[in-house]
Order: C-alpha cells, then sequence, then structure tokens
C-alpha cells in the first residue's frame, strides 16, 4: 500500500509539472502562433513557390481583369483587387519575395531582408529571445517608426517631395548607443520644424543598407538634409538651434526679398515681367519667419514674396499705405492691380495650413500669360468627364506699344467676366511662335486675336474657334465676344476648327552655359565640403581606387612599351635576313600563332546529312545559330545575317547555319510544339484569346534559333516588322529580357499578312543586339525534350 501511495504521488507529481511545462509553452508562443500569417500572396494568386516572374505576371495580369472593380461588380471585388496587387508587389520583388517566403508577412514599414549580424548568430546558435526577460529590444519610439523610410518610398515620393520642401533626415541603427544621446534634441526638433512644414525621415542602416548606400552615409548616427534631390551632411553639433539653422541654410539666399519704403513699388510693379502675383508679408521680426519662408520654396514657381519688417522706420510709409494693423502678422497678395490686394488675411499665430490655402487659391494672375507648358497644362486643364467644361479664352498679342490698349481692354473684359468655366489668357506671338501659326494659320488672320478652345487630350488635341471680327479692344468688340461666348456655353459644338497644339516654348529658362556653370559649380563646392569635413578613414577607399586606377593605367602603358619594343626587334631582324618576305603573299606574312581571324562567315545548310552533326551531336558549350529561310528571301537574308554576326564570327564556340522550310517546312512547328513557352503569350487579350484554331499559318522567315544540342534548349530571335505593325509583333527573346516581357506578344494574323508586304531585308535590323545577349547569357532559354527529326518530316519532292 505505501508503495502504490508513493508511486500515485510521483505520477501525479510529474502530470502537475507537465501541465505546468504546457502553460508555459502556451503562453510564450501564443501570441506567435495566434499572429500566424493568414495572408499567404502565392494562394492568392494561385501560383507554387518555385513559379517563374512570367508565370506571376501572367497570373496576375488575368486576376486583375477578372476582380478589377470597373468590371466585377461583386460586394467583394475590390478587397481581392487590393489583395491581389498586394501579392503582386511582394512577388514580383525578389527582395522581398525572399522576405516573404524567410519570415512571412511583413509590415508596410519593416524589411527583414538584414538583421543586425552581430547579434544574429549569437540568437541562432544559443535560441536566446529577449521578450523572454521583457527587455526591450530597441529604444525607438512613436515618432520614428512614424518617419521610417524604405528606398522605394524615398525614390517615389521623398525625392520628387523634395523640390517643395526641404527634408531632414536621421541615419541610425537599433544598436547605436552614441543614437540615444541625441533622441531628445530629435525629438524636440521634429516637433518644432514638422508643423512647419519639414519633412522628417528615418534611415535604419541595419535594415535599408541599399538607402543609407544611396544616401552616402556609412556611419551612425548621422543626420543630413535634402532638397531639390541634393543631399547636404550635417556636421555640427547636435543642438536644437544648429538643426534649425541648418534646415533654413538649405534654403535659397534670394527666396525672400526684403521690402521697404523705397523698394515697395518696384516690388509690387514687376508682376509683368516675372508673370507672377505678389504677396507681401507684414510683421515686426528682424528676420524672415522659417515659415514664410517654406511657404515662399513651396511656391517659389506661381508666387514671388516679399517681407516688410514694421519694427523699422523705413517701413512706416508702406505700412501706413495698406493701413496694417501692427499687432498681429499680416499677409496681403496682389495682382494686376497694385493699388489694391487681391485678398488679404490677419491672425495672431499663422498656422501653415492657413498660409497654404491662402497662396494656393490665388497663385494665378487674373490674365496670366502662358510662358511654359506646365503653366497651360493648369490653366486650361484637359477636360475630363467627371468635371466641368473649362474653356479658355486666349489673346494672342504682341508685346509693342501698339498693342497696351488691346492688351488692358482685354484685362478689363476679364474682369467683368469671372466665371468659373472661363478662363482668360494670352500669349506674344514672337515668344510662342509655333502656338500662333497652329492657331491662325487656318484662316490667315494676324494678332490681336481672341481664341476660344478647349482641351480633349494631353498629347496637344485642342477644339478651338477664332472670334469673328479680331480684337481691338471696343465696345462692340467686348459685345460680341460676350455673345460668342454665351453660345459656346450653350452650345458645345460652336467650337469647329481641330488641330495638336506644339509643346509652348519655357520663356523664363536659362541658358545651357548658365545651367552647367551653376551645376559645376554646385558639385564643387559639394566636394569642397565632404573633403572639409570628411575624416582619412572615409577618404580611404576613395583615393584607394584612384591610385589603382592610376597604377593600372600607367602599368599598361609601360607594359605595351616594352612589349612593342619587343616585337619591332624580332621583325627587324627577319626583314634583313630574308629581303624576299617584302614579295611574299599576305598569308604568309602572319608569323603569329594564333588562328588568322576570317575575313567571312561560314554559314552552311541544315539538311538530312548535317542534322546530326551540326545539332544533336554538338560538342557540350558549342551552340548553333540558325537562320530560318525560304527560296524567295535567301540570298537577300543571308547578306543581311552574315552582316549582322560578322562581329561575332571570331568566336570558336558559335557556329552557323541556315533552314530552308520550303524543304523542311514541318521542323518549326513541332519545335515549337515541344516548347510552349515559347510562344509570345503575355500580350494577349481576350479577343485573341478567341482567336480561331484554324487560322493562317505563321510565317516564321526571319526567325533565327541560337540552338544548344548537348543541354536541348534554345533561344529564340524573332524579325523587326517595320510599319503600321502592332507593338507586339516586334517581340524577340532580346526584348523580353529587357524589358521583362512588359508588351511582347506575337501579332494577329491580319499583322501576319501585313508582314508579307514589308521589306525583308529589314527583318534582322535588330539581330546584332540579340546576340549580344546571347554571348551573355541574359537570353530566355527554352528546353525540349528532345530535338525534333529532320529526316522524318521532310516533304518527298
Amino acid at each position: 500500500t505505501l508503495v502504490l501511495t508513493q508511486l500515485c504521488v510521483t505520477s501525479t507529481g510529474v502530470f502537475v509539472s507537465c501541465c505546468v511545462w504546457a502553460i508555459l509553452l502556451l503562453a510564450l508562443f501564443g501570441d506567435s502562433l495566434a499572429s500566424a500569417p493568414d495572408f499567404d500572396p502565392y494562394k492568392v494568386l494561385g501560383v507554387s513557390r518555385h513559379a517563374s516572374q512570367a508565370e506571376i505576371k501572367k497570373m496576375y495580369k488575368r486576376l486583375a481583369r477578372e476582380w478589377h472593380p470597373d468590371k466585377n461588380k461583386s460586394p467583394g471585388a475590390e478587397d481581392m483587387f487590393i489583395k491581389i496587387t498586394k501579392s503582386y508587389e511582394i512577388l514580383s520583388n525578389e527582395e522581398r519575395r525572399a522576405n516573404y517566403d524567410r519570415f512571412g508577412e511583413m509590415d508596410e514599414n519593416q524589411n527583414f531582408a538584414r538583421a543586425p549580424q552581430g547579434f544574429r548568430h549569437y540568437h541562432d546558435s544559443f535560441y536566446f529571445d529577449e521578450s523572454f526577460f521583457h527587455f526591450p529590444r530597441t529604444s525607438r519610439d512613436f515618432t520614428d517608426s512614424k518617419h521610417l523610410f524604405h528606398y522605394n518610398q524615398y525614390i517615389s515620393e521623398v525625392l520628387p517631395d523634395s523640390f517643395k520642401r526641404p527634408y531632414l533626415i536621421k541615419i541610425t541603427s537599433e544598436w547605436c548607443f552614441t543614437c540615444i544621446h541625441i533622441e531628445p534634441v530629435w525629438k524636440d526638433t521634429v516637433q518644432e520644424l514638422e508643423p512647419l512644414g519639414v519633412g522628417i525621415g528615418v534611415v535604419d542602416i541595419g535594415y535599408e543598407r541599399q538607402l543609407a548606400n544611396h544616401l552616402g552615409a556609412h556611419r551612425t548616427p548621422s543626420i543630413l538634409g535634402l532638397i531639390n534631390g541634393k543631399v547636404t551632411f550635417f556636421h555640427y553639433a547636435v543642438v536644437r538651434e544648429h538643426l534649425r539653422q541648418f534646415v533654413e541654410s538649405l534654403l535659397p539666399q534670394k527666396l525672400v526679398e526684403k521690402v521697404t519704403d523705397n523698394s515697395y513699388l518696384e516690388f509690387l510693379n514687376s508682376w509683368h515681367e516675372e508673370n507672377k502675383p505678389r504677396v507681401l508679408m507684414f510683421d515686426v521680426a528682424s528676420n524672415i519667419p522659417l515659415l514664410y519662408k517654406l511657404t515662399a520654396f513651396a511656391y517659389k514657381d506661381y508666387v514671388r514674396f516679399g517681407y516688410v519688417d514694421m519694427g523699422l522706420t523705413e517701413t512706416s510709409k508702406v505700412v501706413q499705405r495698406f493701413n496694417i494693423n501692427t499687432y498681429a502678422p499680416t499677409m496681403l497678395l496682389f495682382k494686376e492691380n497694385t493699388d489694391k490686394p487681391a485678398d488679404v488675411i490677419q491672425a495672431r499665430g499663422m498656422k501653415k495650413q492657413i498660409i497654404d490655402e491662402f497662396v494656393s487659391n490665388n497663385r494665378f494672375l487674373l490674365v496670366p500669360r502662358l510662358v511654359n507648358q506646365k503653366l497651360f497644362d493648369e490653366l486650361c486643364p484637359v477636360k475630363q468627364f467627371h468635371r466641368r467644361r473649362k474653356y479658355c479664352v486666349l489673346l494672342v498679342t504682341g508685346e509693342g506699344e501698339q498693342f497696351v490698349s488691346v492688351n488692358e481692354a482685354f484685362f478689363d473684359f476679364a474682369s467683368s467676366n469671372t466665371k468659373e468655366v472661363l478662363r482668360f489668357a494670352y500669349v506674344y506671338q514672337r515668344q510662342q511662335q509655333p502656338l500662333c501659326d497652329t492657331l491662325l494659320k487656318k484662316e490667315d488672320t494676324t494678332p490681336p486675336q481672341v481664341i476660344l478652345l478647349e482641351r480633349r487630350s494631353a498629347t496637344g488635341r485642342v477644339l478651338y474657334r477664332t472670334v469673328m471680327g479680331g480684337w481691338n479692344g471696343s465696345d462692340d468688340d467686348k459685345h460680341r465676344l460676350l455673345e460668342q461666348l454665351e453660345l459656346l456655353q450653350r452650345d458645345p459644338s460652336y467650337l469647329t476648327h481641330d488641330a495638336m497644339l506644339p509643346e509652348l516654348n519655357n520663356e523664363f529658362a536659362s541658358m545651357f552655359l548658365i545651367q552647367w556653370i551653376n551645376t559645376a559649380y554646385d558639385y564643387l563646392a559639394q566636394f569642397y565640403f565632404d573633403l572639409l569635413y570628411s575624416n582619412w578613414r572615409e577618404m580611404m577607399p576613395v583615393l584607394s581606387l584612384i591610385f589603382s586606377a592610376l597604377f593600372i593605367l600607367f602599368g599598361t602603358v609601360i607594359i605595351q612599351a616594352f612589349s612593342d619594343a619587343g616585337e619591332d626587334k624580332p621583325a627587324k631582324q627577319k626583314a634583313t635576313g630574308s629581303p624576299k618576305t617584302a614579295e611574299s603573299s599576305p598569308g604568309q606574312e602572319s608569323t603569329s600563332s594564333r588562328p588568322p581571324k576570317k575575313n567571312f562567315v561560314e554559314v552552311t545548310e541544315l539538311t538530312d546529312i548535317t542534322y546530326t552533326s551540326n545539332l544533336v551531336r554538338l560538342k557540350p558549350g558549342h551552340i548553333n545559330v540558325v537562320l530560318i529561310l525560304t527560296d524567295a528571301s535567301k540570298q537577300v537574308l543571308l547578306r543581311k545575317f552574315a552582316k549582322e554576326v560578322y562581329s561575332f564570327s571570331g568566336s570558336q564556340t558559335l557556329h552557323y547555319s541556315f533552314l530552308n522550310v520550303d524543304k523542311h517546312s514541318q521542323w518549326m512547328d513541332s519545335l515549337m510544339e515541344s516548347a510552349p513557352d515559347a510562344r509570345p503569350s503575355d500580350c494577349l487579350d481576350k479577343e485573341e484569346e478567341e482567336e480561331d484554331s484554324t487560322s493562317n499559318k505563321s510565317d516564321n522567315t526571319g526567325h533565327v534559333l541560337a540552338l544548344n544540342g548537348h543541354k536541348k534548349y534554345f533561344c529564340l530571335f524573332r524579325p523587326v516588322f517595320k510599319g503600321e505593325e502592332a507593338e507586339c509583333s516586334r517581340w524577340s527573346d532580346e526584348d523580353a529580357a529587357t524589358a521583362g516581357r512588359s508588351r511582347a506578344s506575337r501579332s494577329r494574323s491580319s499583322s501576319r499578312q501585313k508582314a508579307t508586304t514589308l521589306e525583308i531585308h529589314h527583318k534582322l535590323d535588330r539581330l546584332g543586339l540579340w546576340m549580344e545577349r546571347l554571348m551573355e547569357g541574359t537570353l530566355p532559354r527554352h528546353y525540349v525534350p528532345a530535338w525534333p527529326g529532320l529526316d522524318t518530316i521532310t516533304p518527298q519532292k
């Protein structure tokens, strides 16, 4: 009984211990099990984990057409389409696909491609996990996590946005203990500068090594500024005031002009030269506020900004002239009328949102001059079906004194007809001669003329009509223009002429020499700055590269000089010893052991006799380049083929042959049937998929095959068609290797019929590029189970 009692107690203790360990394991791994990813991009696209990029792309196109919300009206179509797009974004990127295969589902801001190498092997070896002891792995707070950058986001979003606002970027890492000391300063700086409009970014060098290398940051912590696509490093003590001054120094120097009593009239009246509204800000601060500078940088292409310090005695007249309240900052916006502001705002605390809305709503003059294509696109947008029509009333005029009264009359008319549907503008004929010639040539009229137009496409197509009677600025002209505008708004078909407008000249573009000098100055200044603040450890890779290049250059020259001297000496001795050599044939002049390079290309025909030796039993590593031709195209294609492959004839592993499809008509079809992936199917649409199988037989004339007989694969070149051919008819393996088969496909039967009327010698125009890809080994390979026999399919003649 005692023994049984002890056994029961022992078993009960073991059972309790197992339960305790089970509860601990569930507590430890419960979160990871609960967070198991339920999103599998492979299942969404319906492909295997070993699927190629071509298969993934093909399935994505098919599913995207099926589940697009515009075509599929089912309730879950939009969610399914989002899943399909997200799956394709993960699997189409090799790096993201590898990360998913290793780590599972990722957040948008996460990248597990590179974990901290110093601790990763330690974890793998000892199965150590800090979460078991509840130690935080990093001190990164929400501020840094919100501003994390990854490479694709930087290229597509941040870099273009840097032309509208500066960015302050911090380079850090999880195990950088020095970064902890600057965190309070960085956090206070972000809280101060971000509401003003400064972009903030954080790059973790452990996870985003590619982006850090792109920015030129190789150590942590580092702080840099980005503006207009240019990166500048911060080299001073990390203090809040220094960071603010650094951001301010990134902005252009003459962004805001200081205005006084003596200069305010000149500032306001210069709107005509720059074709921009004027904004005057009145404040009592001696230094221009950073918020105002950032706003001026964001709208530098539209508005000119000035600043009036109300604390100076030199500004008392302008303050009194516009009756400014000195107790609150005030902004006045002027357009053509410099005596009265077009808009005014006044507030004790100017916010970025208020200023942006104020400037954005008044960024154009009442009647602006079209000085570039960008301004034309914004003033006269292309007609959209979901928007109201926009008509552009355009005055074609000149710059002389005889046009002053005409232009002022047009401005007066525009001031009294401020309708949302109408946009008034004018152009100088001398500055925009191609545009004016296109609009005036049909009716053979001369400026000044008023033209009513509506843009129909971004490529330049417009509908327009010239106002009858011209434009002299009289009351009759104004009355006639008003009647025609009312008729146009009632009947859009009033615009009877159709034209394709050329792109407008950029009247404010600087000369090429000035652009080149400014760019060279920026590069030299950046190089000097980097050299001044970089230590020798950072400069060692650059110096090593320079000295290596110089050593290789001079070493090559010296070796070449000695080798040339050594070759000249035997040649002279031979010339003196045998004087008859000069009279010998050219074939006897070469005494080198190398085989002489041929000045022609040997091209043999694939027949029943040569087929086995030239393909089936071809040596390993050797490739036979075969041209497909007919009796009619034999002479032309062979001449063109020899010309295109002549530069590659020195290779000992390439052989050249041709196959006559008039004699062996079924061989090509048998080969394509054994390798269905060689058919260009990426560009098939629904109509092509329903094409009748009994369509005309394809023409293989001009195709080139690179056949590897030992490994049983081939690369395919399809001929280049010129003329009115579909884009898909120009497909080849060379195009697929370079463009990812984005638009590669086979042509339809109608396109094949057109191709027969084209010149035959143009079919091999891009063969040289394809041969270069073949030598590089970057062409797609199509494998076959066995080579089709040539003797069994030869027709009996």
